[in-house]
């Protein structure tokens, strides 16, 4: 997984934000965490997906049956740094409670058609978590 991340992580800032393949016309993220063990910094590209002012994420792993560890990281260390576009800021990520994770998931999978496939694919209840510059 970390070469396919590397891979992505390098078309993203060679292209200023701009990430082809599975990825083509969806905006993609950079999210910098920290480790929750290691304490290392951590970056994971993530689909991004904006509503009205909130960019917020999906820990979604392709509806595999565990979160995905940077998800971890983040409920340890909350405050992130975001690569958008050609904008590198740093945020607080705040995990979604319900009704309003469901309607942005719902949101998530009408923009980007996996995210509709990947709840079917699991039992867990997908995360939804808002980044909020700071």
């Amino acid at each position: 997984m970390s070469d396919w991340n590397n891979k992505i992580i390098e078309e993203f800032r060679a292209n200023d934000g701009v990430v082809g393949g599975r990825f083509t016309g969806h905006p993609l993220l950079l999210l910098h965490s920290t480790g929750a063990k290691s304490g290392k910094e951590r970056i994971n590209p993530v689909a991004a997906f904006e509503d009205g002012e909130k960019l917020y994420i999906v820990a979604s792993k392709s509806g595999a049956p565990t979160n995905p560890a940077w998800y971890y990281n983040i409920v340890a260390n909350p405050e992130v740094k975001v690569e958008y576009g050609t904008d590198t800021f740093r945020a607080q990520a705040t995990i979604v409670e319900e009704p309003e994770r469901t309607d942005l998931y719902a949101k998530a999978a009408s923009e980007f058609a996996a995210f509709g496939e990947y709840i079917e694919k699991t039992k867990r209840v997908i995360p939804v978590i808002i980044l909020t510059r700071i």
